[in-house]
């Protein structure tokens, strides 16, 4: 089976370069690595790689710069495997998610388990994701080996390219596209199950550089909600308790708020689209007039 990494990437260069070397220690090498940025000025490439290596350039966005590293791949490859430029992947995560695929035809999406998630903290670094990777090894897993999901973690997930059609990613999802990959994700599971197998690992660092303001990302946390029930792609008892948690935790730390979020942007920016959503305005992509 051929299998792309798709790496979409915006104001980290660094990042991209040292995920770039890390993963040509992989057991199991790309056959292209894809890098999708909104221009050159976002990438750094290192010296040499052991595997083929491009570049696409095209409109800003998650969802935007998934669709056009997609449109470039999709008839090329068996395998699509998209990374986040901060997620750090265990040795044997592509050998792992090819055979994963090639033993289980009914598997339209994989993803594997996230051991340390610095998104939910002030962030890890590459010391803390390598110490995480190597407790996880060394530790066996007492949970299932596969778990169902309404859909996928953007961070890593991979998808049987034969099974995406004329799917893509929806760009009125505009900028960090908060739970694009779970609309995305969610509807392929029409078309085959969406998956984590939790032997598979990697470690999600959660830098916050290149992150939308928090007054955008807080409208974008209550507004996509609503408009993903809407559209129906996305189940109300999957988004609205996440949408409710999102809210609650920003209400109750903005009092004294975490030095890394800004909780009293993500507060302004939840009261604004709520207020939206009460008029009848469903509109993801208003956090572009913020």
């Amino acid at each position: 089976m051929k299998l792309a990494v798709i790496i979409p990437t915006f104001g980290r260069s660094e990042q991209v370069a040292r995920l770039l070397e890390y993963l040509g220690g992989q057991t199991r090498l790309p056959d292209e690595v894809i890098l999708s940025a909104p221009d050159a000025t976002h990438i750094e490439l290192p010296d040499s790689c052991p595997f083929p290596l491009s570049s696409v350039f095209g409109p800003i966005g998650s969802s935007a710069q998934r669709n056009t590293a997609l449109a470039q791949s999709l008839d090329r490859f068996d395998i699509i495997t998209f990374f986040d430029d901060d997620f750090v992947p265990s040795a044997r995560y592509l050998e792992q998610i090819e055979k994963a695929f090639a033993e289980n035809d009914e598997w339209a999406v994989v993803m594997g388990r996230v051991v340390k998630d610095g998104a939910n903290n002030a962030g890890l670094t590459w010391d803390d994701a390598k110490a995480a990777l190597r407790d996880a090894e060394a530790q066996e897993h007492s949970g299932p080996p596969v778990v169902d999901h309404v859909g996928a973690y953007g961070c890593n997930m991979s998808l049987r390219a034969s099974l995406v059609g004329d799917l893509r990613f929806d760009e009125r999802l505009v900028l960090y596209g908060w739970q694009e990959d779970i609309d995305f994700t969610s509807q392929m599971r029409s078309r085959g199950r969406v998956v984590c197998v939790t032997s598979i690992t990697g470690v999600h660092l959660g830098i916050k550089a290149g992150r939308v303001s928090g007054k955008r990302f807080g409208y974008s946390q209550v507004a996509n909600a609503i408009y993903l029930i809407r559209k129906g792609t996305v189940p109300a008892s999957f988004v609205l308790p996440l949408m409710f948690r999102n809210v609650a935790a920003n209400l109750a730390k903005s009092l004294w708020p975490e030095p890394y979020v800004d909780r009293r942007g993500r507060l302004s920016g939840n009261v604004l689209a709520i207020a939206h959503v009460a008029m009848g305005r469903i509109e993801p992509e208003y956090i572009l007039k913020i």
